[in-house]
């Protein structure tokens, strides 16, 4: 219950102080240390609660903590300050408690931040907001005046429901003053409306024939839950192969346990087709947890999982930190993806956590991939997990056709970006009535924009990076700080009109190409940035499963986890771009991924699909494996590259960005904290140098990057260096990433 700050005051001014106790309280902000405040005799705060403290010149929600952390400094008892209020909230369970404390030591953020992220639902700990809506009374004599409008309304009200009174005008096609009228006429009652109930996933709802493969791979899972103790399980099938309804037995049976269980996609809000198989399998829609819900909605799903009342989540990485009280299974969907690394704030990677939640709380994690992440692959490889492999697609189709188009052979004809021989594929594709997939990770119209008289090329002002164009919504944007501005006239720097042009393609450009040559497709374009909302996008791909589009093109949000029954072709309009980061240790497995991965859309129910992909670098490893087919030969190539160069998982990296306003004074300051680390015979430290992205948000950047090899104590190291750092000037900021995958 709450314990109002007037009560504690008349409890205080009652004497009850002098046998007062303290308890520690974490606040949710950057320090790495609990505060101590008084609590009355006769007032219980149990660890893991939530109350309102004042702090600072402020009163803020705080959790309280099981034990003091931090190297504060003892303050004087008398000196203490109370708690203002309980807050009616579940409380933080304290595996929670210990994952938070386990998150913030690895990646040496405070552990106030990794609390932050627990508290994410701000309605959860606010006073609960009743709605009210108004119902029939059964019996009531009609009003004397009888209009149209009243009538309508007494109508629809006829059948008993409560109703918010703004819902029930709009039915009756009236004001809310009939309601009003009618509510005051004694015609209908305003009353509280029940709060929604969570639905409940039924594990026997519905039953699924499995092929012998995918029936060892359901017996290997629901035996890890049956085990009720720690282990993570390696789902390895290739596209289509049903991964999916494979890991829905292991949560099926958490859930008939008695267990809670989640389920983390890397792109939770377009997954409209997962939703619905989820609930043909359960009988239910799972609770969604993603950035699209309404602050209200996160505070009720919050709730809802503390008092478990919640059994299944589908969520993003966020949803990790959830207060879950019953938690028996973590499957981590698509677990290769990147979008599992958090950037800012606390930089983890939600996989490996995963991976640390399932140890804390003794219970069994799955990953599951067409395309494996190198660290799962070789934790699976030396038996550090167990390994389900599904070999072939469910429908017992075969493996898309996948074939290289070399660009420097097959030219492409001047502003275009499509091969003949692909728009050969396509034209075909179409006289067949089936569907076409052009895929360019590259948002917007155009890269680059430059000018022809003087060479100018527009770039951001508070970045170093070109600005991008936009020409549907006709901006230039920074796709790294967001500013953007319309597209000029006249160049900015020469001032001739008519001279900018556009270089190289984005998915607006490859959308104009194909408008002009197949006029009578209908054509698709799925870009984060080009659709308003989740509905939308949602609506969009349920019309490609329904075969509303001939050709699609869209960005990497369309090479996760969609099932298009009549999608036959696939073509890479530009099978380099990931190839380019050379800086970058994963990018060619974040390339090879990418391609299987949006190659393997085609052809997955009846017939054999066709991937091209577009590339200068025919001889590279990533495009050989494509078009062998031959995952496991990109496999051992990468292990043997990760393995020579001591990189993950062979090794250890963090990187340590220095940022400021000023460059110089970035520059100096990141020489300094460079000489100021440690020596030591097996942790090399590789910088300072400028990043190469050196201004992100007006600020300059410098880089530093630790390697040390896998058995080494990088935190400590990290944190003996961290101790020979003095105070830095007020706009500098130091930030850790362990185990990064941005470098730039």
């Amino acid at each position: 219950m709450n314990v109002p700050l007037d009560s504690l005051l008349e409890i205080l001014d009652n004497g009850a102080l002098s046998g007062a106790r303290s308890v520690p309280v974490l606040m949710p902000v950057a320090l790495d240390q609990t505060y101590d405040y008084l609590v009355p005799d006769g007032v219980e705060v149990p660890p893991g609660s939530f109350v309102l403290v004042p702090f600072g010149p402020q009163t803020r929600i705080g959790i309280v903590w099981d034990g003091q952390r931090g190297d504060g400094k003892a303050v004087d008892p008398k000196k203490l300050k109370s708690l203002t209020s309980l807050i009616d909230a579940p409380r933080l369970p304290e595996i929670s408690m210990r994952f938070a404390e386990w998150v913030a030591r690895y990646t040496l953020a405070p552990l106030g931040m990794v609390a932050r992220m627990m508290m994410s639902a701000d309605a959860a700990f606010e006073p609960p907001k009743h709605r009210f809506g108004v119902r029939l009374v059964e019996g009531a004599p009609l009003p004397p005046k009888m209009t149209q409008a009243r009538t309508r309304v007494l109508e629809i009200a006829a059948d008993g429901l409560i109703r918010v009174k703004s819902d029930l005008a709009n039915l009756a096609a009236c004001s809310t003053g009939v309601i009003d009228g009618l509510a005051a006429s004694g015609n209908l009652v305003e009353v509280a409306i029940p709060e929604r109930v969570f639905p409940r996933p039924q594990p026997a709802h519905a039953t699924t024939d499995f092929t012998d493969k995918q029936a060892q791979a359901v017996a290997t899972l629901v035996a890890a839950v049956d085990a009720k103790n720690f282990s993570v399980t390696l789902l390895d099938g290739v596209t289509g192969s049903g991964k999916t309804e494979v890991y829905f037995e292991a949560v099926a049976r958490a859930l008939e346990v008695g267990d809670q269980a989640l389920i983390m996609l890397p792109e939770i809000a377009l997954t409209s087709q997962f939703l619905d198989r989820f609930a043909q399998r359960f009988g239910a829609p799972p609770v969604e947890w993603h950035s699209a819900l309404s602050p209200a909605e996160r505070g009720r799903i919050w709730k809802g999982v503390a008092r478990g009342d919640v059994r299944c989540v589908v969520g993003a990485r966020s949803a990790l930190f959830l207060p879950f009280v019953q938690l028996g299974l973590i499957v981590i969907d698509e677990e290769h993806d990147q979008g599992f690394k958090q950037e800012d704030r606390v930089h983890y990677q939600a996989r490996d956590m995963a991976v640390v939640r399932g140890n804390l709380g003794k219970f069994p994690v799955v990953l599951a991939s067409a395309t494996p992440s190198i660290e799962s692959h070789v934790n699976a490889l030396v038996g550090r997990y167990r390994h389900a492999v599904l070999p072939g697609r469910f429908s017992g189709v075969a493996m898309p056709d996948v074939s290289l188009i070399d660009l420097k052979a097959e030219k492409l004809e001047p502003g275009k970006w499509l091969a003949q021989r692909l728009v050969g594929a396509i034209t075909e594709t179409l006289e067949k009535d089936q569907q076409t997939l052009l895929f360019l990770n590259r948002r917007g119209y155009a890269p680059l924009t430059l000018c022809r008289a003087c060479g100018h090329r527009l770039e951001c002002p508070q970045c170093t990076a070109w600005l991008v164009e936009h020409r549907f919504k006709k901006k230039l944007t920074c796709h790294h700080c967001g500013f953007s501005l319309s597209l000029p006239e006249k160049c900015p720097k020469c001032g001739e009109p008519g001279t900018l042009v556009a270089c190289g393609p984005g998915v607006e450009r490859v959308q104009e190409e194909v408008k002009e040559r197949f006029p009578d497709a209908r054509v698709a374009l799925l870009s984060s940035d080009l659709i308003p909302g989740l509905a939308e996008m949602r609506e969009i791909i349920r019309g490609i499963e329904a075969r509303e589009f001939d050709i699609i093109i869209g960005t990497q949000i369309v090479a996760k986890g969609h099932n298009f029954p009549g999608l036959a072709l696939v073509g890479v309009v530009d099978g380099d771009l990931g190839l380019a980061h050379g800086a970058d240790p994963r990018s060619a497995e974040r390339t090879f991924q990418l391609l299987h991965q949006v190659t393997g859309r085609a052809g997955r129910t009846s017939f054999v699909g066709r991937g091209f992909v577009q590339t200068y670098s025919t001889d590279h490893p990533v495009m050989q494996a494509i078009v062998a087919g031959d995952r496991d030969a990109f496999l051992n190539y990468e292990v043997k590259t990760r393995q020579s160069g001591l990189l993950p998982p062979y090794g250890r990296l963090a990187a340590i960005v220095i940022s400021a306003r000023d460059k110089a004074l970035t520059e100096v300051t990141a020489r300094d904290i460079a000489r100021r680390a440690p020596q030591s015979e097996v942790i090399s430290v590789l910088g300072p140098v400028e990043a190469p992205i050196a201004v992100v948000r007006g600020r300059h950047r410098w880089r530093l990057l630790v390697k040390a090899p896998r058995d080494v104590d990088l935190q400590a190291y990290l944190r003996a260096w961290a101790g020979t750092i003095p105070k830095l000037k007020s706009d500098v900021r130091i930030t850790v990433d362990i185990d990064p995958y941005n470098f730039l």
